[in-house]
Order: structure tokens, then sequence, then C-alpha cells
């Protein structure tokens, strides 16, 4: 645990990192008294652990705006990935026509692609403007007889610009087509209503923003939109049923749920109703400003989408002149002990939009509920050297 103990940790848009102390309390708490498998026996254990998963997707239901009176279409799974494959796969059948954008992480993008090569579904790919924004004209503009789904992330991974979902959604609701959002780095961070924005569903991931462990995540799916079975296995009711249940959640879980992430999830609501989203969010982003202010009057520094932080998440990308960004990621892990992330970040078409695909990607900061403005400090200041270092390097001719 020494090698984590100084961390400053910047990286919290792979996972948010640490915890609130209550997360980690109620989990072993719970686990500890009540690790059982819920909803498969009768004894009064089991039912309190489904409890608590019951209540959970209400309280979820109401987190993300859906519909209170289906709970039960709060759906949970591995995580978002787990989460948009089965949407994906449940809405496009041979011969649709399904619109996403450039912003994408490989979570949409290979399972539309594979669709693509072996379902017989068309796609189309729009691309983002200078500042990062993908126009909702163009979606509409898109959009053809066939277009079934529309898919679009909320918020970048890689450069942290939030897309006006709610013009996109209006658009796809005049037109008829299913509106999905991908809420993996902006559930939790930025408030969401999925009967406001007009969003049909959307995937979530509980790791990252919701304070919750790996391994969980889920989809929230409205009323009125019917998602095809692609998975079948136990579901602990019905057991002499030759199929797998039609009835939401069964029909889009399969097999035990990881309670100990239910408990996670849980625990991590308690403490963004207690902070409040909007709070944590303005604390983020007065530190992420500070950085990047700080970042921006280093000589050499390049960042990417980041002219302005309005509609922005607190995570950007940056790269230095005359390195690659691997390296950069290194100096930075092993001289100044910064955890960032580098490379293309599972997201390849914001990095062939960018220009930044031959320079190995880039290097994204991305500000938690738990900085401080020393870590912000001595961030500027690893920067700062790393860079003169690369202009010494380079004036001297061994680059």
């Amino acid at each position: 645990m020494e090698h984590s103990k100084d961390l400053i940790y910047f990286d919290n848009a792979a996972t948010s990192w640490p915890k609130p102390e209550h997360v980690y309390s109620f989990m072993m708490e719970f686990y500890r008294a009540t690790g059982v498998n819920p909803g498969r026996s009768g004894f009064d254990l089991a039912i309190e652990a489904g409890s608590l998963l019951d209540r959970l997707r209400l309280r979820l239901t109401r987190f993300f705006g859906g519909d209170e009176d289906t709970p039960e279409r709060l759906c949970f799974g591995y995580n978002a990935t787990d989460a948009l494959n089965l949407i994906i796969g449940g809405v496009l059948e041979r011969g649709d026509h399904v619109i996403t954008t450039n912003l994408e992480h490989n979570s949409v993008i290979r399972p539309i692609n594979h669709l693509v090569r072996d379902g017989g579904v068309e796609a189309t790919f729009i691309p983002f403007d200078g500042a990062g924004f993908v126009d909702p004209d163009d979606i509409a503009k898109a959009i053809r007889p066939a277009t079934k789904l529309v898919i679009v992330n909320h918020g970048s991974n890689v450069i942290g610009t939030i897309q006006p979902v709610k013009e996109i959604g209006r658009i796809c609701r005049e037109r008829g087509v299913t509106f999905v959002i991908d809420t993996t780095q902006t559930a939790g961070i930025v408030p969401i209503d999925m009967k406001e924005m007009n969003v049909d569903a959307l995937a979530f991931t509980g790791h990252k923003a919701l304070m919750g462990t790996t391994g969980i995540g889920g989809l929230c799916i409205r009323k009125h939109l019917l998602l095809r079975q692609t998975r079948a296995g136990g579901t602990g009711v019905e057991s002499i049923y030759p199929y797998h249940l039609e009835e939401y959640p069964w029909r889009m879980e399969f097999g035990t749920p990881n309670m100990l992430g239910v408990a996670s999830l849980w625990a991590g609501q308690d403490w963004l109703d207690e902070q409040g989203v909007e709070n944590i969010h303005a604390r983020e982003m007065v530190l992420a400003k500070k950085l990047v202010e700080g970042l921006r009057r280093i000589e050499g520094v390049r960042f990417y989408c980041c002219d302005s932080l309005e509609n922005h998440l607190s995570t950007f990308m940056i790269n230095i002149d005359g390195l690659d960004a691997g390296d950069v990621g290194m100096m930075l892990d092993v001289d100044h002990n910064i955890a960032t992330r580098t490379g293309l970040h599972c997201a390849p078409l914001v990095h062939t939009q960018l220009g930044t695909v031959d320079i190995h990607g880039g290097v994204r900061f991305s500000v938690g509920a738990f900085n401080t403005d020393e870590q912000v400090d001595v961030a500027i200041g690893a920067v700062t050297a790393i860079a003169r270092w690369s202009a010494e390097r380079r004036r001297r001719g061994t680059a």
C-alpha cells in the first residue's frame, strides 16, 4: 500500500479514487451481515438482500429521472460496456441504420462495427466541431427512414465536453428514433433527467463518479421502449420455464447480481445526496480551471478542445512538444508520483479526428472529488519541469 500513500491521482475518468469512507464501511458491513444470494431463497437474510437491490433500483431510477412507476426497468450488469452491448444489440436488427459520433468509447464503436460487419446494420459517425461538440443539426440531417437508433456519449472521456443531449433527444423524439446516452463520465457529476432530455435508455457504470466499485453498472430503460433479449440464463424465479423471462428486470439481468457492487452504489448515493452533485462538480471545475490555466502558461504544452470550460467536465487532454504521450505519463508517474492516463483512451475516433493517433494519443488529466489545490500546484510544477527538459533537449538537437 506504500506506493499509493502519497500518489497524486488525476485519473478519475478511469475510476474515482479514493472512494468516500462511507462506501468502504457500508460495503463491509452489508457484505458481512447480508452477503447472501438475493431472490434465490425464501429465508429472511435473502429477502433482506433482495430488498436493498429493489430499493436501489427505485433510487437510481429517480436519480436518472426515469419512470418511477416502473423501477424494475433499472437493470444491473457488469459495467457500462455490458449495458451498452445489451442496448445496442437489443434495438438494432438487420436493415437498421444507427447514428453515433466520433466522441464514442469503444464500448459503443465496437458493438456497432460488429453489427455493421456481421449483422447487416448501417452506421453513420458524426464528427465534433473545433470546440469538441456535436451539432444536433448534423444528427437531424443524418436521420433516414431506416434510422432506428441514435446513441451519444453524454460526456467525452478524452476531451471532457458535455454534449447537448436535450436538443438531440428532442430531434429524436420528433422523428420517432430511439435515443440512448452513455453516461459513463457524467452520472454523478452532472444532473441527468431522462424525461426532460427525451432519453429512451441510458447506460451507466458504478465505479466512477457514482462512487461504487468496479464490476457494477447497468441500464435504465423508459417504459415505452422494448429491448430484444440477447442473452439467457438463471433468474432465480420461474425456474420451470424453459426460456429466459420476458418481464423486467429479469429480461435484462442474468445470473447472480453483484451484491457488493449494489451495496457500494447504495452508499455512493448516500454520499452524493449529502454532498450534492452540483456542488461536487463545481468544486472539481474550480480545480480543473486552475490546472488548465496553470498548464496553459507553460511553453510547449498543447490543449485539445479546451478553449472554454463551459459545458465541460473536469477532464482534458494535453501533449508536450517533442515528447510521446506515454513518455510524459511515465515521467509524471516515476519522477513526480502523479497518475494520469495516456494513449488513445479507448476512443480512437476522437484521436483520429484530432490527428493525435500518430503521436500515440495524449495525456489526460481528470480531476476528482478528492483532489486538492496543493496537488494541482504540484502537477503544474511537474509539467513545467518536463516541458523545460523537452525544450532544452530539442535546443541541443538530442530529441
